[in-house]
């Protein structure tokens, strides 16, 4: 069985707006979401980097409480969304709570916030701290806390994919939910990532020299992808989800086609845990095309990962011109996290949802804070401003510590019928 499989519904919680109509507009005016880096009283002290992509806009996450009790910051955005995805699609409660829904769903480490208060908890107070600790606190903190309380919520009662796979997390969610509906194995899947805000992890990074530290003063002019005066990630937060199906049941019910998923590629580099590997990159871009049948010219945007590290961005930039050719002969390259910051587990899906909205609303937004390019990143075809028309066939690529590597390709959803 090899059916087609569409996307009918998406929604994003991100650092530059809750919904389509936010994010398309900061997208289209070059607005940041990178904030200064609020004091947790923990560990700002010790860290260099003080710029954050915070979710600043009004988010409804007062869940009832027999569902909230059971949800840290991290599984709250993660049903937002997914309550938006599943109230969007238009999907009765009898084919949602029937088996043939299912869920794919992860976050990089589960809530660290949650963790955290228990690690200190426990420590802190080591006679009575066991005890303290609550009944529920390990059900809001651990690694697949966003999936299973998306399923309780809804009463979702298909299988349960739970990536965790760092920064790739989301777009494997999304590849494996789109090979379960493919291969019939599911007749829809609810799929994505989200990240909550934790100084946590802003400390991995910060630690491993990796994080922006020159532009703490200036919060909006960090990170920049391919620039020349790039100096590290900036760390975000956020979520995102969309609503998979397969193509003949949304069609007869009349669903909005978003865009149809061609083709998904995850590989492995088997070498270095951090550095990023252009053969392994360059091997997963091809392994999407054949997998979608897609030649490298159909390609005409690509969302890269181009986090704003040093070397990550000109790996990527080779590997992406080796692919898809150089200059006029390639597609259009954005780096979207210049808008939001490294929202960890949920870059993915967002971009994915970035791309959505654009070509739903004819533009292209081209990689904010690229003001100068590196020479070493010349080669790709970077998008100008003021770039009118929409992608028919895009790439999201993502690539994570441990070597993971992923492409998820999409056809934009008035081509598809």
């Amino acid at each position: 069985m090899n059916r087609r499989v569409v996307i009918t519904a998406v929604s994003a919680i991100t650092p530059i707006g809750y919904g389509k109509k936010d994010i398309v507009e900061s997208l289209q005016k070059g607005r940041s979401g990178v904030k200064p880096l609020r004091d947790d009283g923990l560990l700002c002290s010790r860290i260099h980097s003080r710029v954050f992509g915070t979710v600043d806009a009004p988010v409804p996450l007062d869940f009832p409480r027999q569902f909230r009790k059971t949800m840290g910051p991290v599984a709250r955005y993660a049903c937002r969304v997914a309550g938006d995805v599943l109230a969007a699609s238009g999907l009765q409660q009898d084919f949602v709570g029937s088996g043939r829904l299912g869920v794919a769903f992860g976050s990089t480490h589960g809530s660290p916030s949650v963790q955290r208060d228990i690690y200190r908890t426990f420590f802190q107070h080591m006679d009575e701290g066991f005890s303290s600790i609550g009944a529920v606190d390990y059900l809001r903190s651990m690694v697949h806390t966003t999936a299973v309380n998306i399923t309780r919520m809804f009463g979702i009662r298909g299988r349960v994919i739970a990536t965790a796979t760092a920064c790739t997390t989301g777009s494997q969610a999304i590849g494996f939910g789109y090979e379960a509906v493919k291969f019939g194995l599911q007749d829809a899947m609810l799929c994505g990532a989200a990240d909550e805000y934790d100084t946590t992890t802003v400390a991995v990074f910060d630690n491993l020299l990796a994080c922006s530290v020159n532009f703490n003063d200036s919060p909006s002019r960090t990170p920049r992808p391919f620039d020349r005066d790039r100096d590290g990630l900036v760390v975000g937060e956020g979520a995102a989800a969309v609503m998979l199906e397969e193509y003949t049941q949304a069609r007869r019910r009349g669903a909005p086609i978003l865009a149809e998923v061609l083709g998904f590629a995850c590989t492995n580099n088997g070498g270095d845990m951090i550095l990023p590997n252009q053969d392994g990159i360059r091997a997963t871009l091809k392994l999407a095309l054949e997998n979608a049948a897609l030649a490298p010219q159909e390609v005409d945007f690509v969302s890269a990962h181009a986090t704003a590290t040093k070397m990550g961005d000109v790996i990527e930039a080779q590997a992406i011109a080796e692919v898809y050719g150089e200059g006029a002969s390639g597609p259009y390259v954005s780096g979207l996290k210049g808008y939001t910051g490294h929202t960890m587990g949920a870059c993915g899906p967002m971009e994915l949802a970035f791309t959505l909205y654009m070509m739903q609303e004819g533009f292209l937004a081209p990689t904010l804070n690229l003001d100068a390019v590196d020479p070493r990143c010349a080669m790709l075809k970077h998008t100008p401003p003021g770039l009118a028309g929409s992608p028919r066939i895009a790439a999201i690529q993502n690539f994570a510590f441990g070597g993971v590597n992923t492409c998820l390709l999409v056809k934009k959803g008035p081509d598809v019928c």
